[in-house]
């Protein structure tokens, strides 16, 4: 099997050396990639965008499937591009992207499924926007209803620093999606979806603030780990019945049945689980870690999804242990980054050590030098029999690693050792 990889971060390079593990996987090509990725497969140009240049370039290199990683060429409607070229893609349909694509369309759809959420307001004038803060608070949760990379949401007790974040939404053009603030921790879940066949993956927790005890902003997530070893037995079931399940059925009866990877981002309240969030496809940086305790053949498991076998595929296997995800950012980020200095140490290409580097924001120079080239550089993976060991793994390895300016999160899947996370 000929397998195109569409994308360019270290989510993409994660699914790379997956696909990498599947005997049937004969060739790997990955369009537009990064520095990392081309030490793992054939690296192609193309606007990952471009619903056109996508479908001709995975007609020109004969592939048997596509993997589309980012959000916005799902929602540009390029997996409706490959599939009309009859070419099998992994990755939902535009129509159903909008589940991610626009936030009121996922409110209205958990709503006809009758699935647990956050309440919610969309304002899109700034006359409507004061009276509607009045209704919400004293957290208030502000979001781009459209994509933002992770980095369009405001969670504040600062009713002006909720106002200003919606202001300069509006000011931009973006409608503005106001929710009730949801406690408990945060369980990101992966589920392979089929119509209404779900097969869920490993539960992973994202870290999304940029600072160490979860301060300072947004980001598109600093780290992940997985498993949650403080999560009941038996809530990923729970959770597929009681969110996922309901929610592809619902996508079906709507005619616009989601294949693909189906991200449930949760909280885990007390009165059970409740949806903060959908995404159309595999999540960064929970990815790197899911994927790197996967014992079956990725590609049988995509493609069985995009061709509407996945009932008859074996469930995935998965290898013990535990796997967390530390990513090393660029200075300023999530403002602008700063770019183009030199990164030592992650030129490993070794793919079963303790630790991993997966590249994300990088270029090389035509000296041969790695450089960054955005805001979150690498992924460094580290894995173990336990949390506590793949947290060492991968620290020791990210200490080996430099870039001016670089920071990174050391409490990464921490207070989840300490036992501080409690339902």
């Amino acid at each position: 099997m000929r397998v195109l990889v569409i994308g360019s971060g270290a989510r993409e390079h994660a699914l790379v050396l997956a696909l990498r593990r599947d005997p049937a996987v004969s060739a790997l090509i990955a369009a537009p990639g990064n520095a990392g990725i081309a030490q793992h497969a054939q690296v192609r140009p193309v606007d990952a965008g471009s619903a056109e240049a996508v479908a001709a370039l995975a007609r020109e290199v004969a592939a048997d499937l596509v993997v589309i990683g980012p959000e916005v060429p799902l929602v540009l409607g390029v997996a409706d591009a490959v599939r009309a070229a009859g070419i099998a893609c992994f990755g939902p349909s535009a129509a159903a992207a909008r589940i991610e694509g626009s936030k009121a369309f996922a409110k209205d759809v958990m709503a006809a499924a009758g699935v647990r959420t956050a309440h919610s307001e969309v304002v899109d004038t700034p006359a409507e926007l004061d009276a509607a803060l009045d209704r919400f608070g004293p957290t208030w949760v502000v979001k781009d209803d459209g994509l933002a990379a992770g980095k369009g949401v405001v969670v504040t007790q600062d009713r002006l620093a909720a106002r200003d974040h919606a202001a300069e939404l509006l000011e931009q053009g973006h409608p503005v999606l106001l929710e009730s603030f949801l406690d408990g921790p945060e369980v990101s879940l992966f589920c392979l979806v089929d119509g209404e066949t779900v097969v869920p993956l490993l539960p992973a927790q994202d870290h999304k603030r940029v600072g160490d005890g979860d301060t300072g902003p947004n980001t598109g997530g600093m780290g992940a780990y997985t498993p949650l070893p403080w999560l009941p037995d038996g809530m990923v079931t729970q959770i597929v019945d009681e969110v996922v399940a309901p929610v592809a059925a619902e996508m079906a009866r709507r005619g616009c049945p989601f294949s693909g990877l189906l991200y449930a981002g949760l909280a885990m309240g007390a009165a059970g689980p409740a949806v903060v969030e959908f995404n159309c496809r595999f999540g960064d940086p929970e990815t790197q870690a899911v994927l790197a305790l996967l014992d079956s053949p990725l590609g049988e498991l995509l493609f069985a999804t995009a061709t509407g076998t996945l009932a008859e595929a074996p469930k995935p296997r998965w290898h013990s242990g535990a796997a967390i995800t530390v990513v090393l950012a660029a200075e300023n980020y999530p403002a602008r980054p700063r770019t183009g200095d030199v990164i030592t140490g992650a030129n490993d290409a070794s793919t079963d050590a303790a630790a991993i580097v997966l590249h994300a924001g990088t270029s090389q120079r035509a000296d041969g030098a790695l450089v960054s080239a955005g805001g979150r550089v690498l992924s460094i993976v580290g894995t173990g029999v336990d949390l506590t060991a793949a947290r060492v793994a991968a620290y020791d390895r990210l200490a080996g690693i430099k870039l001016p300016g670089s920071h990174y999160r050391s409490d990464i899947g921490l207070a989840a050792v300490e036992g501080r996370i409690e339902l």
